[in-house]
């Protein structure tokens, strides 16, 4: 792993709202350069801590494999397990839980593992699915008791081989498989994010195969959820099979509930788009409005979250628009579009997919982000104010 090109870039002239979510770390840029500094890996320069910012350290950095024992590699999805999670199975809260997206011959879309990584660090297997499955990057642990992922399987067409439509699967607290979701909307599920009222889960769901966006309403009724309603919420994204990267296809979404936005990473159209209304709208907003398209620091934006800042982390696959020096990059932007700060996860290309961000007990927060050249997830744990 290294740092590179690690400085804040924030204007001094935000306004008040912006001012006072970023006074404490003053972006997670400068909190990773800290993280790097305590662990011996070199950091460009950050600007030092100012009498009003809350103490960060001490931050523990766990870095874990992610191979299970029948051998699956590529992590893609990643979640925390909440507080507040139901107990009395095998998850807890602080777990963390890693999808495989190949299975032990690195066939991608074969993938059949979730793994669960304890806050000690101790990795065991959650979910062993039934092949063909291919678990991608979405992965969302729910307020009821249970754990959504993606699923995006290969195709199996030569010479090329990408995505099959797929499925979502339903998984109880104990790692058993209660439903299986298909749809007409779900299309190459390749991403999706949630917004979770526990009763009620909207999934929005990026297409690899269609290139378009879904926002599945799923309700909890006698043990189990369903689809209530769905609908096309945006379209039109650049999408293609590709031989290195399996699919090109709008990717990960993060979605704000005070203002009804949907923001969207689209990698190969290498920019972040907003999308209004995403929780009502009944048809398409094409794309939506671009929000960030920074040509310098964006290599393939791939899967995205908020930090507790309010920026947006959105990790790169290197396939569009690549730079040597800037590989395996996570890079951290405000939602009106201004650079912040990045950190490769390795030294060379292609490492970045995955990462989740929370906020537990006591103001911690928790960002983890997969490596899947090295098979690996790293998590920081930062003590803030936030």
């Amino acid at each position: 792993m290294k740092i590179n090109q690690l400085a804040l870039a924030h204007s001094e002239i935000v306004s008040n709202t912006r001012m006072q979510n970023h006074k404490i770390l003053g972006g997670l840029a400068r909190t990773f350069a800290i993280a790097a500094a305590a662990i011996a890996l070199p950091a460009q320069p950050v600007r030092a801590f100012t009498d009003n910012q809350a103490r960060v350290l001490p931050f523990p950095t766990q870095t874990v494999s992610t191979i299970p024992s029948n051998g699956d590699v590529n992590p893609y999805g990643v979640a925390f397990v909440p507080e507040g999670f139901p107990t009395g199975g095998k998850l807890n809260p602080g777990d963390l839980l890693v999808s495989n997206f190949n299975d032990n011959n690195n066939i991608q879309g074969t993938g059949t593992t979730i793994i669960d990584i304890s806050s000690s660090g101790q990795m065991s297997v959650f979910f062993a699915g039934t092949a063909p499955l291919g678990l991608s990057t979405g992965l969302a642990v729910l307020k009821a008791g249970f754990v959504l992922v993606a699923n995006c399987p290969t195709n199996n067409q030569t010479p090329v081989a990408g995505a099959a439509a797929g499925s979502l699967l339903l998984i109880d607290f104990n790692g058993n498989l209660v439903n299986t979701f298909t749809s007409n909307e779900i299309q190459g599920p390749w991403d999706f994010s949630v917004y979770d009222q526990g009763g009620k889960v909207w999934v929005f769901v990026s297409n690899a195969i269609t290139g378009t966006v879904s926002r599945l309403e799923l309700v909890f009724n006698a043990g189990n959820f369903s689809i209530k309603s769905e609908a096309t919420i945006a379209s039109n994204y650049t999408h293609r099979v590709d031989p290195v990267t399996f699919e090109v296809a709008p990717t990960g979404s993060a979605f704000d509930s005070q203002t009804g936005i949907l923001y969207v990473a689209s990698t190969g159209d290498n920019a972040v788009y907003a999308v209004p209304n995403a929780l009502t709208v009944r048809g398409s907003h094409g794309k939506g409005t671009i929000i960030y398209a920074d040509q310098v620091h964006l290599h393939g934006a791939l899967a995205m979250v908020f930090g507790p800042n309010g920026d947006l982390l959105v990790s790169n696959s290197d396939g569009i628009n690549p730079d040597p020096n800037q590989p395996s990059e996570i890079v951290e932007f405000t939602v009106t579009g201004q650079f912040v700060g990045e950190i490769s996860v390795d030294p060379n290309t292609g490492g970045a997919f995955g990462l989740k961000a929370t906020r537990v007990i006591n103001n911690t927060f928790r960002f983890a982000a997969v490596d899947d050249n090295a098979n690996t997830i790293t998590i920081w744990t930062l003590n803030s104010g936030l």
